[in-house]
């Protein structure tokens, strides 16, 4: 039940000249294939731990798996402590692969209710504490480093308030996951005798969900993590070649640089799958955090990269398909498609006096979305918009697993190509220091002298 990618709709073939010629693809076909080759010569050292993650986790999936048995026979709640990828990998799986009103299911019908908290907004902890005993909660701490200030607050708060609900024993209530070997949160959690996960050296956060950063929340929601670390392994098993043409993440990453190349900056991710929504979110900031970068590793500056925005089909052919059929060709839109979904409903008969509306009765809820997304595909093709699907067989933890796996390799071949770090961050360095810097945080004070010396705001500019 391989996933499959449909780039027909990128060709000059089908959209003209706003298209991709088979001569543009043999024009870049080389880079592609020294992408490939640096990434596979590179593959599980320095920040690509994470293309071993597939493979290495046996003993450690079993580990998470009688712990999340455990959580899931004395708790009520597990609320996840995290930000960014430690938040949005375990959202996008639980969305797709839980029951879309899980926690307002009764409880015989789901496991342990399920919150992320992946924000410092004050009233959304406050809103969170009134809706759960944290007596009876798992709280699940993800930080790498252990100096994440919103994740570090929201711990602090937390066992604050453990310390008063419990006393001895509220060690208990959390989990943490964090470095083996450095870092604030791996000190306290040998301190206080917290339950203990590893982020493997060479993962970063938003190439974390298939370790346990997003494994440990699967498994407590009863998610088949087995299943989603196979998915992986027959993703990157689909993709063992250096011809584009016979790996799927190379073409699609061979061309949306090409794509970058004429114009086309803005990166549209569109499943046609409520199940899937959350897919967009996840790879927005896979995308976005991996390829915007400033200089590139011979250090010159290119500022490069695509915007990426996130879209759901049917919903925002009513706010957003418009402008991407009529408006600027500086789009790539990537639908996700369904082929079977896991349940369908069909239209029910009772509109006989409206020939407009009675022509949808009889038919399932299942057809209507995937002819719309069909039909959505033919009015940005006839516009001439580059547009590819990737289709999915039918959403279980095998085809997330693939889904998954098959964006990042996009991503590390399109960083490759474009020869770029695609694992750091440095964007998001300077604004996590002025941070520090702001609240007077030892160590930053030439950064503090810094953000004092910058222009001052005028109230003309202010009305």
């Amino acid at each position: 039940m391989l996933i499959k990618f449909d780039f027909n709709n990128m060709m000059t073939d089908f959209i003209g000249e706003q298209g991709i010629s088979t001569q543009d693809i043999e024009a870049v076909k080389g880079v592609a294939e020294a992408a490939f080759d640096y990434f596979e010569d590179n593959r599980g050292t320095g920040m690509t731990g994470w293309a071993e993650l597939p493979y290495n986790q046996d003993e450690i999936v079993n580990d998470i798996i009688a712990t999340a048995a455990d959580v899931r026979a004395n708790y009520d709640n597990f609320v996840v402590l995290g930000i960014g990828g430690s938040a949005l990998g375990p959202t996008a799986v639980f969305n797709a692969l839980c029951h879309f009103r899980y926690n307002d299911l009764p409880k015989e019908k789901r496991g342990v209710k399920f919150f992320v908290e992946d924000n410092v907004d004050p009233e959304r902890m406050l809103a969170l504490l009134d809706v759960i005993d944290v007596k009876r909660t798992m709280f699940n701490v993800i930080t790498k480093s252990g100096a994440t200030s919103e994740t570090m607050s929201q711990y602090l708060i937390i066992s604050d308030i453990l310390k008063k609900a419990i006393g001895e024993g509220w060690q208990k209530n959390i989990i943490a996951t964090t470095s083996s070997a450095k870092g604030n949160l791996i000190k306290l959690a040998k301190k206080e005798g917290f339950k203990l996960f590893f982020i493997p050296d060479g993962v970063g956060g938003r190439f974390s969900e298939l370790c346990p950063v997003g494994l440990l929340p699967a498994a407590v929601l009863g998610i088949d993590v087995k299943g989603l670390l196979k998915g992986a392994r027959e993703m990157d098993k689909a993709c063992v070649s250096a011809n584009p043409y016979e790996n799927p993440a190379l073409m699609a990453a061979l061309l949306q640089v090409v794509a970058m190349s004429k114009g086309k900056n803005i990166s549209v991710m569109m499943p046609y799958a409520d199940s899937l929504r959350y897919i967009a979110d996840w790879y927005c900031q896979l995308w976005g955090e991996s390829l915007g970068k400033a200089v590139d590793l011979d250090g010159k500056l290119v500022n490069v990269g695509q915007t990426p925005v996130k879209s759901l089909g049917v919903t925002d052919q009513h706010s957003q398909v418009q402008l991407y059929t009529e408006g600027p060709f500086d789009k790539v839109i990537t639908m996700i498609a369904v082929d079977k979904f896991r349940g369908d409903v069909t239209i029910a008969e009772g509109a006989e006096e409206f020939p407009d509306v009675n022509f949808l009765c009889g038919h399932t809820m299942g057809e209507l979305i995937n002819t719309e997304r069909r039909a959505t595909e033919y009015a940005l093709t006839k516009s001439k918009h580059m547009n590819n699907t990737i289709i999915l067989p039918e959403v279980n933890a095998n085809t997330v697993g693939q889904l998954l796996w098959f964006f990042q390799l996009e991503t590390a071949y399109a960083g490759a190509m474009l020869n770029i770090d695609t694992f750091n961050q440095p964007g998001v360095e300077e604004g996590k220091n002025a941070t520090y810097a702001l609240f007077n945080r030892k160590g930053y004070e030439e950064k503090k002298a810094e953000l004092e010396s910058a222009p001052k705001k005028q109230d003309r500019f202010i009305i």
